[in-house]
């Protein structure tokens, strides 16, 4: 699991077991839980809800070679997302109150999982040449996702997107 030390903080019990970034690698580990639920889309990234209670939700995505976001957050939300087949690429963008915005870019295999704390900035591409699929859990349940654009003075917050409107 990577952390990047000056963005948004996960809480200590990210990493608990039954926490998110615990739930997002077991189920990442085991195929036979998500693969006859996969499909694939050539005009857009697949998704699908894999289970809600009352503490997270745990998404399943798919993404062709050159499939992605754009820059985002997860509002309140905090999480984690492993990385179940292929490669993907997360941009990471930390607004700084006392200097320009720091960028980190980060190529995440099989295997790797990132956990992230409320409001933390990422875009997330597959650049490989092969599909890729990750497993996302939040806590609490995702509800409103930001778009952003990074630009010269930093990044501009350019819409808000709602669960049950958006996706």
């Amino acid at each position: 699991m990577y952390a990047v030390p000056y963005l948004t903080v996960p809480a200590p019990d990210m990493a608990r077991p039954g926490g998110p970034t615990s739930l997002a690698m077991t189920l990442a580990a085991h195929p036979e839980r998500w693969r006859p639920l996969l499909d694939y889309r050539t005009d857009t990234r697949w998704y699908r809800l894999l289970e809600r209670t009352e503490q997270h939700e745990v998404w399943l995505l798919s993404w062709l070679p050159d499939q992605g976001t754009d820059l985002h957050d997860h509002g309140p939300a905090s999480g984690a997302f492993a990385i179940a087949a292929g490669t993907l690429t997360e941009r990471v963008v930390a607004a700084k109150l006392v200097r320009s915005p720091v960028e980190t870019t980060r190529t995440l295999n099989a295997g790797r999982c990132r956990a992230f704390g409320p409001h933390y900035v990422h875009q997330v591409t597959n650049t490989g040449s092969i599909p890729a699929v990750s497993v996302h859990v939040y806590t609490p349940a995702l509800t409103v996702m930001n778009r952003y654009r990074l630009e010269p003075s930093g990044l501009r917050h350019l819409a808000v997107e709602q669960a049950g409107v958006d996706w």
